[in-house]
């Protein structure tokens, strides 16, 4: 009886065992299978190791040539175009004529007025008879009169002068339109055979005062560039007639102050918007071949003196309290590593399009920070690494 009772007992012990490896092995598998579950809901985030390192500044811009100085000529009398002597883009030298009008009325009305004046003379004339044959027959009171009438002739004949001379200095300054200084014809609003329709006939610019262009750029980039008025700087030109580029050296004319920029800031305050300050600088360029109306191009590039951590932009946030960036804490566990987002604030010393330069007492080199994460994080946040 013992003997068939020993291995009985055998069987219930292996059978025992089984279901407790069974039901530590399914324990462990459970947990582990929803240790797995539970990290493929996490936030999941790109980082990137910080690094020491400096700054790369770069402005860039385009724009088109515009004039530094700019006549608008019209045509106060109205009258016909009778001949068109330039074109749009024609150099011309100070003086020379531009259009020629009809002034056929005007000169038929000098005309008229030379006439009436010349009959006023032969009135006068006429009265000075008069006044001799008067003195001849000793009237006295005839004398008086046409002495009178004399006076009034002269007066009358004074005034008929300044209206001939004012109608030919009329006609000397209208029939024609001349070139005020050295410059390029940019316009031409005039048409042969028709009067003015109100706009300038011809806009000519200053040559000798050269061309300029616009851009705009953040005042801290042009601060890291040390940009001042009078800096030398070349200048890419796109040739209208051949298509080519041409390098023509510019100079820094005026930096002035510009209408912020407003970006939208992220992390947690999302609806929070930054102004970031502008400056507009003009740059002036003077070349004999320009005519205005060129496209052209900039490119200012220089490498920052000091050297720091340099993290992406995209990796810095902003809120109330200032600039932060998480970074990753990596904490070891039973089950294995777990990744938790903190948040560290810093200070920013330079920055440029793409990078920023930080000063921060919690973070080093080779620590990940978060660039980008598929959910908005906060602080201790588990994460998993993409």
């Amino acid at each position: 009886m013992e003997l068939e009772k020993e291995p009985a007992d055998r069987r219930r012990k292996r059978s025992i065992q089984v279901v407790f490896i069974v039901f530590m092995g399914l324990l462990l598998f459970f947990t582990l299978f929803s240790n797995t579950l539970q990290s493929l809901t996490l936030p999941k985030v790109r980082t990137e190791k910080a690094a020491n390192g400096s700054l790369f500044f770069r402005i860039e811009g385009s724009g088109m040539l515009q004039p530094f100085a700019e006549a608008r000529l019209l045509n106060p009398a109205g009258w016909k175009v009778q001949k068109i002597l330039v074109k749009e883009g024609d150099h011309v030298k100070k003086g020379q004529k531009l259009i020629i009008y009809d002034s056929k009325t005007a000169e038929r009305e000098l005309e008229d007025e030379i006439t009436n004046r010349d009959k006023q003379k032969i009135e006068l004339r006429n009265i000075q008879d008069q006044y001799i044959e008067s003195v001849k027959e000793e009237d006295e009171l005839r004398i008086r009169k046409v002495k009178r009438d004399i006076e009034t002739r002269n007066l009358d004949l004074g005034m008929q002068e300044r209206k001939i001379n004012e109608l030919r200095d009329r006609l000397a300054s209208q029939q024609e339109i001349t070139a005020p200084f050295d410059g390029v014809i940019t316009k031409l609003n005039a048409l042969e055979g028709l009067t003015s329709t109100g706009e300038p006939d011809v806009l000519i610019s200053n040559s000798s005062l050269g061309y300029r262009m616009d851009i705009s750029a953040d005042s801290t980039l042009l601060s890291s560039l040390e940009i001042s008025i009078g800096d030398k700087i070349e200048v890419m030109v796109d040739s209208v007639q051949d298509q080519q580029t041409r390098m023509i050296d510019g100079t820094i004319h005026e930096v002035v102050n510009a209408q912020p920029r407003t970006v939208s800031s992220s992390g947690e305050q999302v609806g929070l918007t930054l102004s970031i300050p502008q400056k507009a600088l003009q740059i002036k360029v003077f070349d004999t071949e320009l005519k205005g109306g060129e496209q052209a191009k900039i490119k200012l590039e220089k490498r920052s003196q000091q050297e720091g951590m340099v993290i992406p932009n995209e990796a810095i946030h902003q809120d109330r309290d200032g600039m932060f960036v998480y970074k990753i804490d990596e904490q070891r566990g039973a089950l294995g590593n777990v990744f938790v987002a903190t948040k560290v604030r810093i200070h920013s010393s330079e920055t440029n399009d793409k990078e920023t330069m930080i000063q921060s007492d919690s973070l080093y080199e080779e620590d990940l920070i978060i660039l980008e994460s598929s959910e908005p994080l906060q602080d201790g946040n588990r994460v998993r690494l993409q």
